[in-house]
């Protein structure tokens, strides 16, 4: 695939605008994920689900989370990193209440996935890292260039720093797929989760800090 021009800027947590467009693109990259298929299988009521969920998700992270965009040369979102820097995980009381709302919203109108994801989400606090790490809440791109390297130059900087802090990188994945590609950037699997009976599996990976040329 040929590389698409972007160029990589701050994001801003706090700003509706910017949030939105966040929104806009995780919806198009999970709209077809088995995890949020399983949840929700009609098309219309998981995009407007995942909608929902994802700004909810990022809106309470705005005093917490490093957000990185890619835009193309039009000014449109094309792909976002969120982290959660060492120490930031969990996040407070309320910030975490502002986030189960959120995911009330998106799956009220299905009991079912709303037992379902709250087991997930559960599963995945309990088995996040206790020691300080970068936790790579969101990585998203747009579907049409997907695997075009927009994910790896999101994730460059933090990387960097990560090795700079000698501190590890932490994430979840729900696809399969994605295992492979996280292993590209040093992510190795340490769990495989399994919250519900006969729902899919999610992962857990994370990536040790690589040494220095000097070191």
């Amino acid at each position: 695939m040929t590389r698409p021009d972007f160029e990589l800027a701050r994001l801003d947590l706090s700003s509706r605008e910017q949030l939105n467009d966040i929104a806009t693109v995780a919806t198009r990259a999970f709209q077809f994920d088995p995890f949020f298929v399983y949840l929700s299988a009609h098309p219309l009521i998981r995009a407007r689900g995942l909608a929902l969920f994802w700004r909810s998700q990022m809106a309470a992270l705005r005093d917490r989370g490093e957000g990185y965009g890619a835009r193309g040369p039009d000014g449109r979102l094309l792909g976002v990193a969120v982290w959660l820097p060492p120490g930031t995980y969990p996040l407070p009381v309320r910030l975490q209440l502002r986030q189960a709302m959120g995911a009330l919203r998106a799956l009220v109108l299905r009991p079912k996935a709303l037992v379902d994801g709250s087991r997930y989400l559960l599963a995945i606090e309990k088995a996040h890292p206790d020691e300080a790490v970068w936790y790579l809440n969101l990585l998203v791109t747009e579907p049409a260039v997907q695997r075009s390297g927009i994910g790896s130059a999101l994730q460059q900087a933090v990387l960097e720093r990560a090795d700079l802090e000698a501190v590890p990188c932490y994430l979840e994945t729900q696809n399969f797929d994605n295992l492979a590609y996280y292993r590209r950037f040093g992510y190795e699997v340490v769990e495989e989760l399994r919250p519900v009976a006969g729902g899919p599996p999610l992962w857990t990976m994370r990536r040790e800090p690589r040494p220095g040329p000097s070191a």
